[in-house]
């Protein structure tokens, strides 16, 4: 069998049951990027001899769990003890962490061998996978194109097939949109359900840790050893986790009002003037299907997600200019080595110059941003004010899972656009995430699947659609979603490498 392509679960089974060893499976999946990794881009760093350890390790009984020899790749934001942990900027280009995230040490403690860290948008922001100090990440269907972002890298390793499984982070759609746009399955699970521990804060009210996977099923399994109470973090929740989140082919009406599905669409997502042609047909095919399989569709009213990019990037940016500001080469992070004068401005010299050095443009765009809406005079105006915004949404999507089990929408409004085609034009990439970034704000759950491709330049692009719950809703809303992957085929394609 060739390791390399099979589904996670697939290849855990096939582990178990010796018909592929974990080093076997290891050394195709690390043969596999040093064959397509210098054209993608998809890792920053490997860790091919730590790897290959652990897989020998797994071979000999030394280390079991439900994920014994499966080999993950992580998003380099997330710290481990191996390698450096750069988040793609020159400021932590040389950072090497002394502990282990906690959501890719509980994917260790049940015997998952980590490949490498994935390339990202420096410090998580951006929506393209163009803004990383260490190039720009490629998309495997075509390489003319951007695989999305922030996690563009950990989706172009995925749809590569240069790696079972994949972390990343989602902040404001940075899981779900490059999922989407690379025909794979992307999981926002609810704030707080996975340890924030370790993770390289951007927002911190916002930004979640979720697989990347093939199949929802594969999600399902990650996300059974990653949820859970983390002492280490404040913020994770202490909810109980079902112990059959991963069977996602369990009954689907479980807890449903009044046992029958309810599918709710709303018209701030249906403007097809704002969509590709092939995703508003993906979205119709999706419809179509929870129709047949008895599905209500329910219509629902989301009226504040017009204000849902401009809440976004106040809240985020102002998260993010406090959370940085650590970045100051004298506590964290890269220190200039032009000489400083003499006299009292020694150190703010010293401190601007490192920041000036380590930072990349979008990150210094969104500095500023956040340090003007948090300034005196300004911060009732906006800070404030956006944060009353996102107690609408919020109340809004309460509101709506009065009336549905999950609310199906597109994940973008097109596929892959072309690298550079919207570098100088902030606004237009930050409207890329139009359809992603209420859940995140209402700190809710949501999954993107693959609904079909779009026809470009004479080349098949993947397109998906999304789902949302109510938050702690994970298992109803897999299920949810695997009605749909069930009754599809778009999943089981790969682009020709």
């Amino acid at each position: 069998m060739d390791p390399t392509q099979t589904t996670l679960i697939e290849l855990r089974d096939a582990i178990a049951g010796k018909q592929c060893s974990a080093q076997e499976a290891t050394r195709a999946y690390l043969d596999r990027i040093d064959t397509h990794n210098e054209s993608l881009n998809a890792f920053r760093d490997r860790m091919t001899d730590y790897a290959l350890d652990r897989a020998k390790a797994v071979d000999e009984g030394r280390v079991t769990g439900k994920l014994a020899g499966v080999p993950i790749a992580i998003k380099d934001c997330m710290c481990h003890t191996e390698g450096t942990t750069a988040c793609s900027s020159r400021m932590l280009e040389h950072y090497r962490s002394p502990f282990v995230a906690t959501a890719v040490r509980k994917l260790e403690d049940e015997g998952a061998v980590i490949l490498g860290k994935t390339n990202m948008d420096e410090f998580a922001m951006g929506s393209s996978t163009e803004n990383s100090a260490f190039g720009v990440s490629r998309n495997p269907w075509d390489m003319s194109r951007v695989p999305g972002g922030s996690s563009g890298g950990s989706t172009a390793a995925m749809a590569a097939d240069l790696a079972a499984g994949a972390l990343g982070s989602d902040t404001g759609g940075s899981i779900r949109q490059p999922a989407a746009i690379t025909g794979l399955v992307g999981f926002k699970p609810t704030y707080g359900r996975i340890s924030r521990s370790g993770l390289i804060a951007f927002a911190s009210s916002l930004d979640q840790i979720g697989p990347v996977t093939h199949t929802l099923a594969d999600s399902a399994l990650l996300c059974q050893v990653m949820f859970g109470k983390d002492p280490l973090d404040s913020t994770s929740a202490d909810v109980a986790v079902d112990d059959d989140l991963y069977d996602v082919d369990g009954d689907v009406v479980i807890e449903a009002i009044d046992g029958k599905l309810r599918i709710g669409i709303a018209s701030q997502y249906l403007d097809e003037s704002a969509n590709h042609p092939a995703v508003t047909a993906a979205f119709n095919e999706a419809l179509e299907v929870y129709k047949a399989q008895g599905a209500e569709i329910v219509e629902i009213d989301l009226p504040h997600t017009e204000y849902g990019i401009p809440c976004y990037y106040i809240v985020a940016t102002a998260e993010c200019s406090s959370n940085l500001a650590r970045y100051d080469g004298v506590h964290y992070g890269h220190r200039t080595s032009v000489p400083a004068p003499q006299g009292d401005n020694a150190i703010q010299h010293m401190m601007s110059h490192s920041r000036a050095e380590g930072f990349g443009d979008e990150v210094k765009r969104r500095i500023m941003l956040g340090t003007y809406a948090l300034s005196s005079g300004y911060y009732d105006a906006y800070y404030d004010r956006a944060l009353k915004t996102r107690r609408l949404i919020a109340r809004d999507f309460n509101e709506a899972f009065d009336k549905c089990d999950a609310i199906l929408c597109p994940t973008t409004t097109g596929p892959a656009f072309k690298i550079g085609d919207k570098a100088d034009d902030p606004l237009a990439m930050y409207m890329n995430d139009i359809y992603t970034v209420t859940t995140n704000l209402a700190g809710i759950a949501g999954v993107s699947v693959p609904a079909g491709f779009a026809e470009e330049d004479g080349r098949k692009l993947p397109v998906g659609v999304q789902l949302i719950a109510n938050a702690f809703d994970e298992k109803r809303l897999l299920r949810i979603a695997r009605l749909y992957e069930r009754e599809t085929e778009h999943w089981k394609q790969r682009p020709a490498l």
